[in-house]
């Protein structure tokens, strides 16, 4: 089993019976559990906190699941979605997973299944990418999510400083060029967070780069994966 003293899950449903009792559940298993009873009080939970994973009802009043799970990635993209509803059609599910959630889970929930793709869910990798290319960050989310990693990302240093004080990674890659800081900058604030982290560095500017790569390199950097990226490589790298 994952270790659960630091899992923080967010509970999502207008029912508060369906919240208390799912909330009691986790919290006897040593998870760390909050809930609200609709998306506008969830995202306020969000901006406070990160969350590694979120169960969220389909169908409720106002904003609904699917809406909230698309506004949660824009503030904390590594949380991973679970969408529980009584309304799991093959429609659903693929609109679900489209936008980045994990699963669809049928209500009535089965406890033990739910609780096995919990514990699935936070032993997924987690990945902190630092780039202030938002498309490019979106389009590395989707690759390494459907490898299995969870993804963060962060677009300058201040947001990356955030993060790596928030959480533990287990790879960060880095761009050499991000506005108010750079590569060697975010290296060393990786260094001091979260010393086990595998850090690859990530750059298109080879000429304008190069000395900063070897330098950072020479300080303790695990590699560097030139743009346009060979995917098979920065997988490999980030799997090492």
């Amino acid at each position: 089993m994952t270790g659960r003293n630091n899992s923080r899950i967010l509970i999502v449903d207008d029912d508060p019976d369906i919240c208390r009792n799912l909330s009691d559940i986790l919290t006897d298993l040593d998870y760390s559990v909050d809930f609200a009873h609709d998306g506008p009080s969830a995202l306020e939970l969000v901006r406070r906190r990160p969350y590694d994973v979120a169960l969220l009802d389909l169908k409720m009043p106002g904003m609904d699941g699917l809406t909230l799970y698309r506004e949660i990635k824009k503030h904390r993209a590594a949380t991973v979605a679970l969408l529980v509803t009584a309304y799991a059609g093959p429609a659903t599910a693929t609109e679900a997973l489209s936008a980045g959630a994990w699963k669809v889970v049928p209500k009535p929930v089965d406890f033990p299944t739910l609780l096995g793709m919990v514990d699935e869910a936070l032993g997924q990798p987690l990945v902190l990418i630092v780039d202030d290319d938002r498309d490019l960050c979106a389009n590395l989310w989707d690759l390494l999510r459907e490898r299995g990693f969870r993804v963060e990302t962060a677009h300058d240093g201040r947001e990356a400083a955030d993060m790596l004080n928030e959480s533990t990674f287990k790879v960060v890659l880095i761009d050499m060029k991000i506005p108010d800081s750079d590569g060697d900058a975010v290296f060393r604030m990786v260094r001091e967070a979260n010393p086990q982290a595998r850090t690859l560095l990530i750059t298109g500017q080879r000429s304008e780069t190069d000395q900063l790569v070897a330098q950072v390199l020479a300080e303790g950097a695990d590699a560097v994966c030139y743009k346009p990226f060979d995917v098979p490589a920065l997988l490999t790298a980030s799997n090492a």
